[in-house]
């Protein structure tokens, strides 16, 4: 009960800090540093998709990027269409391009869940290493489709020239749009802890730990971890949709491989299975590019150091090193 708190304070702790560093960088005329945070808040989303897969669920998908591309790529091509004025498509219907945020993220969130349906409809049917293989035989699929379609740039990326509008919201400030980023961090995170302590989040935690006991109980292993799968593909395409509108691009890198170790490293880093260990580890991914990056092109030396200890020294992640084990470790 007593680590159960320090963990809960710890993540109000860290919560507040990734609030008020941005505000502080924008009131010290900082706007780059507001626009670091904003990155590091939109990987942390992504870190936060995969971890209920992976933390919850125990599903090692190595091929999460795909998503993220996608949520990405749905964002970047309604906007071109919206930007050129083309309608998406006109037989049997029109559908007309947009720059709304609201329908974009919707967008984005029911294509990375079909996705993540088919894929995780035909991956689950594996286990162990054949699961990690086939989702990143997936993601790589996608990849090269990507690399491919010259009708939304191919291997060049597609640009979004104007960042896409939130009502109320002057997304084109740096602190407007990390607070919006923000704000669905926040919100998935607080669905993720009511999802992790309700039947759903038990009964996936009970596949993890003993699958056959769980069909013993009349209940579908199977179909558990599908929706696991299914839930966490949508917020890491929510996770490309931001993206895409940050960096107002998007490209097939968003759905290499590399990307997807990197989701994983943010997840160990912070602590799997722990609520804001995706945060921890994306805010000191992002740290470790800023500041040794700065200095060499080799920063990922000092990143792969800092994992290596964390593997062997604090198989907690970052928050176990701080808060001690959880109490399913």
């Amino acid at each position: 009960m007593l680590k159960h708190l320090t963990e809960h304070r710890l993540n109000i702790i860290l919560a507040l800090i990734l609030l008020i560093a941005p505000l502080v960088a924008h009131f010290a005329d900082e706007p780059f540093l507001v626009t670091l945070a904003t990155r590091a808040t939109i990987l942390a989303l992504a870190g936060v998709g995969l971890n209920i897969a992976l933390g919850l669920g125990g599903l090692v998908s190595f091929g999460h990027a795909a998503f993220f591309g996608l949520g990405g790529y749905a964002v970047g091509i309604l906007a071109s269409h919206h930007q050129t004025f083309e309608p998406l498509m006109t037989s049997p219907f029109i559908i007309n391009g947009t720059n709304q945020m609201l329908v974009l993220w919707l967008v984005a969130i029911v294509v990375s869940g079909i996705a993540a349906l088919l894929i995780g409809a035909l991956s689950l049917r594996t286990s162990g290493v054949y699961f990690i293989m086939i989702t990143l035989a997936f993601a790589q699929m996608i990849y090269y489709f990507a690399i491919s379609w010259p009708a939304y740039g191919g291997e060049d990326g597609l640009s979004i020239y104007v960042r896409n509008a939130f009502p109320g919201i002057n997304t084109l400030r740096p602190l407007d749009f990390f607070l919006l980023c923000y704000a669905v961090l926040i919100v998935v995170l607080i669905g993720q802890w009511r999802m992790t302590g309700a039947r759903f989040g038990v009964a996936l935690q009970a596949v993890r730990q003993n699958e056959g006991r769980v069909a013993a109980l009349g209940l579908s292993p199977y179909r558990i971890r599908l929706a696991a799968f299914v839930i966490s593909g949508m917020v890491t395409g929510l996770a490309g949709a931001l993206y895409a509108d940050l960096n107002r691009f998007v490209s097939p890198t968003m759905i290499s491989w590399h990307l997807s170790g990197e989701i994983m490293v943010f997840i160990i880093l912070g602590g799997v299975a722990r609520l804001f260990g995706p945060v921890v580890g994306a805010c000191l991914f992002v740290l470790f590019e800023h500041l040794f990056g700065s200095f060499t092109t080799h920063w990922q030396f000092f990143l792969g150091a800092a994992l290596l200890s964390v593997v062997l020294f604090a198989r907690g992640g970052f928050i176990g090193l701080v808060v001690g084990r959880a109490r399913h470790d």
